[in-house]
């Protein structure tokens, strides 16, 4: 490629802000797989928590998450599941969903608390995303997730 349009590109990557949102969306490494999933008109970059393993170590020990990122649980049955913030340094937010993708209720969690935060109804999947994701952008109980059906089974 000449210099000219590497300089080139390297303008429009600086301008638009694609080069830092792309360096900041790779999740770190050894985190589990991404899925697509979607909330009204916005799309969100989900690490999948398949495992026993993976919904126990969750968000933990992160610092910092992308906006319209976040982790899916996937649960192996129906059930009230409850989530917590031990070893968790991000305040989130977590949507409780429903096997066929219904939101079901949203609970706000603060860092570094063990204090439970529970689905309303039987839920297969929990949604976490950065503190206030679900509000700022009007998604609520009753509101219809996509993807949901793609996601591998938990393990």
């Amino acid at each position: 490629m000449s210099g000219s349009i590497r300089g080139w590109i390297f303008a429009l990557l600086s301008l638009t802000g694609t080069g830092s949102v792309l360096a900041q969306a790779a999740p770190p490494p050894g985190t589990p797989p991404v899925a697509e999933l979607g909330a009204g008109m916005y799309r969100i970059a989900a690490e999948v928590a398949d495992t026993f393993q993976a919904r126990q170590r969750g968000l933990m020990q992160r610092r910092s998450m992308p906006l319209n990122h976040g982790m899916v649980f996937v649960f192996p049955e129906d059930a009230i599941h409850c989530m917590w913030m031990k070893n968790t340094y991000l305040p989130l937010s977590v949507a409780f969903i429903d096997a066929d993708g219904g939101l079901i209720n949203i609970a706000d969690m603060q860092p570094q608390t063990e204090d439970s935060h529970c689905a309303a109804a039987p839920a297969r999947f929990a949604l976490e995303m950065n503190l206030g994701w679900f509000a700022a952008r009007g998604i609520g109980p009753g509101a219809r997730l996509r993807g949901f059906d793609r996601l591998p089974p938990a393990r």
